[in-house]
This record gives C-alpha cells, sequence and structure tokens, in this order.
C-alpha cells in the first residue's frame, strides 16, 4: 500500500497539494477568530442549530429560540468562537433591540392594562415578582458561602433563568458590567442551569394550585361562557329607530347627541321617502327613520329617548350608498379623533365602527386613529372614495416597517438609560442602561408617539422577526461567552445547587399567589394561568394553558400583566445587582 501511494503522489502531486490547500482554507475558515467571515460563520451555526434543537419537545415543551444559549455555550466550550468586543458589541445590539421591539408591542395596552381586574392581576404578578426575589435571597442565605463575592451574582442569573426572563438576565449582565470592573461573573451559566427546569415547574405548579384550589376545568369553561354572553352588550350594535320624542323636533343631530351624553353614530336617516346621510347639523322631525350604531350596552336608553325599534334594513333598499372598510395608511391621520377628522360635516360620510388588530371597537368622536386601523365608512360611493384617498388605504404602505421610528426611540432609549440617577446606599450611581432605557421609551412611543407624529405601525410579524434577531443575537452571544467556563461551572462548581435553588424560585411564589387569586378574588382559573405566564413571560405555559382552554382566558389574563412583568424583571434586576452586588 505504501509503495501504490508513492507512485500515487509521484504521478499526483499538484493534485494532493490542492487537496492540502482546500482543507487549509476551510481551517482558517473556522479557526481565524477575527475574520468577517468566522464571525458570521459563527453566529448562523449557533443560531441555526440552536433555533432547530429548540423545536424539539420534551414531556411535549419545546424551549424555543433560547436553545441558542445552549448552541453557543456549546460553541464557546469547543472554542468556535469570536473577538470578545465583537460578542459584547452583538450581545448588547441584539439586547436593545429584542426590549425596544417588546416595548413597541406593550405600549398600546400598557396603561389600559390597569382596568379594575388588570390593578388586581398586576398587583398579583408583581407579589409573584417579589416573592421570587425573597425566595432567591432565602436560598442564597441557606445554600450558599456568603463571603464569596460572585455567589450572589450567580443567584441573580439562577432567578431569571427560574423565571425564563431573558431580558432580564441582559439587564442584569449589563448591571454587572459597571459593578466588576474586569471579570464580572458569567452568570449565564447559571441561568442555563435553571431554565429547563424552570418551564417545567411553572406548568407543573399551575397543574398543582388546580388540585389545591379543588378545580374543575368543566365549571371553569362554563363560567367563561356565562361571562362572555354577559359581556355581549359592549359590542357594537345596529338598530333603526322612528323619531317619537316631541322635544327631538327641530332639534339638530349636535344637539340631540349633546343632551342625551351617549356615543352613538346615525349612519343613515329617511325624511319624508327621501334617504340621506346626516350630519352634525341634520334637523331631528317627528317620523323621521333612521339607522343608529352605538354600544349594546346605551341601546335601551337610546331607544328611550328617540323612539321604537322598525323592522326595515336601509342596506337592503334600492339607494346610492355604500358601505366600505378603509384601511388607515396616511401617517398624517396618525393621532387624530374621529370627531376632528369631521367626516359627515366635511366629507358627506359616517363611520360606524373600527376595527385595531382584530377587535370591533365603536366609533366615539373621542378615539385617536391609529394607523393599521379599518373604519367601516358608510355614504355615496364617490365621497367614500375621498375618504379612502384621504385615509391612504393602500396596504403597501404597511409592508415596510417604520424603521425611522425604531431607531429614532433606540436613540432616545440609550441616551435615556445613560442617565445617572444617584441613590443613597448604591456604590455607584443608578442607569437603567441599554435594556431598561430603550424598554420605556419604546412603551412610551408605542402609546403616545403618535402625539409628536411618529407613526408606531408594524405588523405582527414585522415586530416578530424584529425581536426574534435581537434575542437570538443575545443569546448565542452570552452563550458562547459563558462556554469557555460553563462546564467547570455546573459539574465541578454549584451546577447542581443552582438547579435546586431555581426550581424552588419558580414554584413557591406560584404556589402562593394562585392560590391567592382564586381563593381571594375568586378568579377564573383559565385566567389566573395567563397571570402565572405573564408573570413569568413564558410562551410555553401559555401555550399549554390555551391548549386545555378553548376561550381567550389565559390570553388575556397573559397580556394583561406582561407589559407591567416585563418592565419589572429588567428594572429589578438591575436594582439587585447594583445595591447588593457591588
Amino acid at each position: 500500500m505504501l509503495v501504490l501511494r508513492n507512485f500515487y503522489l509521484t504521478l499526483h502531486p499538484k493534485r494532493d497539494l490542492y487537496v492540502m490547500e482546500s482543507l487549509q482554507w476551510l481551517k482558517d475558515l473556522f479557526l481565524t477568530t477575527d475574520s468577517v467571515a468566522h464571525i458570521a460563520l459563527l453566529y448562523a451555526v449557533v443560531i441555526a442549530v440552536g433555533v432547530y434543537l429548540g423545536k424539539i419537545k420534551f414531556w411535549g415543551i419545546s424551549l424555543g429560540v433560547t436553545f441558542v444559549l445552549f448552541a453557543g455555550i456549546v460553541a464557546g466550550h469547543i472554542g468556535f468562537t469570536a473577538p470578545l468586543p465583537i460578542l459584547t458589541f452583538m450581545q448588547d445590539f441584539g439586547l436593545i433591540l429584542f426590549v425596544f421591539m417588546i416595548g413597541m408591542q406593550v405600549g398600546p395596552g400598557f396603561f389600559e392594562s390597569f382596568g379594575t381586574a388588570g390593578i388586581k392581576l398586576n398587583g398579583l404578578a408583581a407579589t409573584g415578582i417579589l416573592l421570587n426575589i425573597l425566595v432567591m435571597f432565602a436560598c442564597y442565605f441557606i445554600f450558599f458561602d456568603t463571603s464569596n463575592v460572585t455567589n450572589l451574582p450567580m443567584m441573580v442569573g439562577t432567578l431569571y433563568g427560574a423565571v425564563t426572563n431573558t431580558p432580564g438576565l441582559g439587564a442584569a449582565n449589563e448591571a454587572l458590567g459597571s459593578v466588576f470592573s474586569s471579570n464580572a461573573p458569567q452568570i449565564a451559566s447559571a441561568y442555563a442551569c435553571a431554565y429547563p427546569l424552570g418551564v417545567l415547574g411553572i406548568i407543573g405548579a399551575t397543574i398543582l394550585i388546580r388540585y389545591i384550589c379543588n378545580v374543575k376545568l368543566e365549571k371553569e369553561e362554563a363560567r367563561l361562557r356565562a361571562l362572555e354572553e354577559a359581556s355581549a352588550n359592549k359590542k357594537p350594535y345596529k338598530m333603526h329607530l322612528e323619531v317619537t320624542n316631541q322635544y327631538l323636533e327641530g332639534k339638530t343631530l349636535l344637539q340631540v347627541h349633546d343632551f342625551l351624553n351617549r356615543d352613538f353614530v346615525v349612519s343613515r336617516i329617511v325624511h319624508q321617502g327621501e334617504l340621506s346621510i346626516p350630519n352634525r347639523n341634520t334637523v331631528f322631525h317627528m317620523g323621521d327613520q333612521m339607522l343608529i350604531v352605538c354600544a349594546e350596552a346605551d341601546q335601551e336608553a337610546i331607544m328611550a329617548f328617540i323612539g321604537p325599534k322598525l323592522d326595515i334594513d336601509f342596506e337592503q333598499q334600492d339607494q346610492p350608498l355604500v358601505s366600505r372598510r378603509i384601511l388607515i395608511t396616511n401617517p398624517k391621520i396618525n393621532g387624530k379623533t374621529l370627531g376632528g377628522m369631521h367626516f359627515s360635516s366635511v366629507y358627506g360620510v359616517n363611520v360606524t365602527r373600527l376595527t385595531r388588530q382584530g377587535m370591533d371597537i365603536f366609533a366615539s368622536p373621542s378615539l385617536p386613529l391609529q394607523v393599521g386601523d379599518r373604519i367601516m365608512v358608510v355614504g355615496p360611493e364617490d365621497a367614500v372614495e375621498r375618504v379612502a384617498n384621504k385615509m391612504g388605504n393602500s396596504i403597501r404602505r404597511l409592508d415596510a416597517p417604520n424603521i425611522a421610528t425604531i431607531f429614532v426611540g433606540i436613540i432616545i432609549g440609550i441616551i435615556f438609560g445613560s442617565l445617572p440617577i444617584a441613590i443613597p446606599g448604591m456604590p455607584v450611581p443608578m442607569k437603567l442602561g441599554i435594556a431598561g432605557g430603550p424598554l420605556i421609551i419604546a412603551i412610551l412611543i408605542g402609546r403616545y408617539g403618535y402625539k409628536i407624529h411618529l407613526v408606531t405601525y408594524t405588523t405582527t410579524s414585522a415586530n416578530m422577526m424584529l425581536r426574534e434577531i435581537g434575542l437570538v443575537l443575545f443569546l448565542a452571544s452570552v452563550g458562547i461567552k459563558a462556554g469557555a467556563n460553563f462546564f467547570e461551572t455546573v459539574i465541578e462548581g454549584n451546577g447542581l445547587l443552582f438547579v435546586l435553588t431555581g426550581f424552588l424560585i419558580t414554584i413557591i411564589p406560584i404556589l402562593i399567589v394562585g392560590p391567592i387569586a382564586r381563593i381571594r378574588y375568586k378568579f377564573n382559573y383559565f385566567t389566573i394561568m395567563g397571570m402565572i405566564a405573564g408573570t413569568y413571560t413564558d410562551p410555553p405555559a401559555l401555550a399549554y394553558a390555551n391548549s386545555i382552554c378553548s376561550k381567550e382566558a389565559p390570553a388575556v389574563g397573559y397580556s394583561t400583566v406582561y407589559p407591567l412583568s416585563m418592565f419589572l424583571r429588567i428594572f429589578t434586576a438591575q436594582i439587585i445587582v447594583l445595591f447588593f452586588c457591588g
């Protein structure tokens, strides 16, 4: 064989050299850490492997994109890495993009979530977050050597793995950088230890609440159906009335509206057999027939004041009026109220209802319009067409995200997050940082951006795409950086202790808050499941709740507490590190 090999090399020396050179460039691609191609390849491999592995289900539950963290740890451990400044930049930029898009998503409903039930749910969520922190400190003092300065930061990592909150991990990481000028603890190791059992613990604890409180799922579903039927009066309601109240003779529509003090729209009126579109100056006469759209809760009062219902349908009559849904895509309309647009007096049409994010909303005059809303417009075809042109009504305008608003918000958020806030007893001035600053600004822009003519609309898919890109860049960077010492930390260090304490941090607050929500406040079990998932910002727990409930109660509970919970998770991460880890 050796003779044959030497004979082959004698005949084909160039081919062998070519093979060796080919292997060399491949080797350089994977091992030359400072090349752009290597860095791009590193992130592509880690993210792709992590995302695909994250789709694998264990006991019916998948870890999702968080598996990118574990893929990054493996890559860092085997030396597949990049220069530290590059990893740090990608980590911080990914975190900024992630938390900003979260803020944009939750901003429009952040303040509206504090209704009567919302205050109770958010109070329970805040209590759960406080209990997570208290259990963490209890575990720290019971199980760990308090003289070791790295143990408390590692417990912070365990806390955020136990509550499955990645932005909190990022905020804590950033705060640690200001406390430890060099060699900050790699708390992602503790996070990775606690995270898998955290996901299972959240779901397991919510199941345990069912047996503690003797909950029957069938009865909970029945109660939700009853509540759904009871709340039907909050939906837009359409009725045909005849004017029989003599007081209304000669009164204008505006006068009637102001006197009755109820929100309603008269979309069509028949006077002496002639059908027309009324405006604020239209005069009411005895015997007039009209089509009214109002909140169903107001229909009895309006009918009692104006007159009885008629068994007719103006929409079925042969008349030159059209009804059309118009999409608002003109940025100049953003933030203007329905009343301020003067649809009836200027355009000769009426707006009878509005759809936002798939929900029908009554067209109140004080309701601010937003890009992406769909309005139902009734009127002559040419007038409706003029309104459509004014509103934009071009789906193509919504295909491109308003990227300028995103980066303007990031600029303001970074500046805001960099402002030092001196607090007595804190070793260094507190800063909201690149996690807290952009999050708060994004919430404010998402809610009030229209007031300064910022178009904040992005499609759900665009928001999710930008958010997931930011998240995987952050997770990959953190994992690669932590990978070098991960196995020493887990196997030779306190890895099993992190798993145990993380499990306690996960389940103890749930087993306290859940029964209180059920026994004290009488919340529906499915709402409690959603509230717990939102408190822990854990999509797998929400997915499990949705799988056993046919109604929207879990999603409502989740969305009610999610904005405040996300904010508190990020904010408390920095407070804990700056106050106690300095």
